[in-house]
């Protein structure tokens, strides 16, 4: 084809996905199903990963949870099979009245939703593949792919132990390259899945005192863009990938963060089920990119655009720039305290 008259295609394509953005703003895309489809969440112990669980299970997914905290793996398990349980009784009592009018009972199918266990270490890769197998031999092939697993140091750079540095790599970013190194062949071969990638907004900008966590984010942010990209060049456009960057949430993973108080009512941490809400409908509607609040999008923008100084000057104004120092001293005592307690 001619360079002008591609060109030409090119810049109507563009123009037309600007459109079809804007419509989807306008008019809600229709959600997805996945109902009895194996669904794969790290870190499902606790905080985000457990409100994933939860909202898959209400919509039939068959769920695979993988946490290193085994107790608490087995306690979101609880929570997915009464879920289950409840939704079981309920498709019940609908069918109860057709079978007696029908004198049948082929009214509604046998649901047969289950929910398997993990105790695993996402961020060591012989663990993730030799559990990943045990996934496939006892579950079967895994559709979607939730990369949730993260950890925090709370550590100043100079201050931060060279292992912690490494562990938050491993977990934030590497675990992402292994799970999704275990799944991903069978979707390429089936060209179906989702791998979902739970990064932050700290993976898009960054703030003072972690490093680590940033770094670790940036990382994850850029492995998913790559691996989006890669599908496409394949043309493999039945495996959807989303990317989850939302601001603070109230987890207690960054608790005494702080910025600015006279700016802290407009822009207060989130509250974990909002977030996940926010992020299950990117999922079920194929978003490729959910940022919440939605001021996350300018801010990621303007830092794109503006001088560093200018950023600086923003940041300071916000308070933004030493957020995280409160955050880190509370690490820092609680660290002080275990050791007064155990005599270290």
């Amino acid at each position: 084809m001619n360079i002008l008259l591609e060109f030409f295609v090119v810049t109507f394509r563009v123009l037309w996905a600007f459109v079809l953005a804007a419509a989807k703003w306008l008019v809600r895309p229709k959600e997805k199903s996945v109902a009895g489809q194996v669904c794969l969440i790290t870190g499902a112990g606790s905080g985000l990963g457990r409100l994933f669980a939860l909202e898959f299970a209400r919509r039939r997914a068959l769920l695979v949870l993988w946490d290193i905290n085994t107790q608490s793996n087995e306690e979101t398990a609880g929570m997915v099979r009464h879920i289950y349980r409840e939704m079981a009784e309920e498709a019940a009592a609908a069918a109860a009245p057709r079978v007696a009018g029908d004198g049948e009972k082929d009214a509604l199918p046998h649901c047969n939703l289950q929910v398997y266990t993990y105790t695993c270490d996402v961020g060591k890769r012989e663990n993730v593949y030799s559990t990943a197998e045990r996934v496939r031999k006892e579950v079967g092939e895994v559709s979607v792919l939730v990369n949730n697993a993260g950890v925090v140091s709370g550590h100043h750079l100079l201050e931060c132990p060279d292992e912690l540095i490494e562990r938050t790599m491993m977990v934030n970013c590497h675990a992402h390259f292994w799970t999704t190194k275990a799944f991903l062949p069978k979707m390429l071969e089936m060209n179906h899945g989702h791998i979902v990638t739970v990064a932050s907004s700290l993976g898009l900008f960054s703030t003072a005192g972690v490093e680590d966590y940033c770094a670790s984010k940036f990382g994850a942010v850029g492995f998913h863009e790559s691996l989006s990209h890669e599908l496409k060049a394949a043309e493999k456009d039945g495996i959807k990938t989303t990317l989850v960057c939302p601001y603070l949430v109230d987890t207690g993973m960054f608790r005494g963060c702080r910025i600015r108080k006279e700016i802290e009512p407009f822009l207060p941490p989130l509250k974990p089920e909002y977030c996940v809400k926010q992020a299950m409908r990117a999922i079920l509607t194929d978003q490729p990119m959910i940022c919440t609040p939605r001021l996350m999008y300018m801010v990621t923008f303007m830092k794109s655009i503006l001088p560093f100084e200018a950023v600086v000057c923003m940041y300071r104004f916000l308070g933004a720039d030493k957020c995280m120092y409160p955050f880190i001293a509370q690490r820092k005592q609680a660290t002080n305290n275990n050791e007064a307690k155990n005599g270290i």
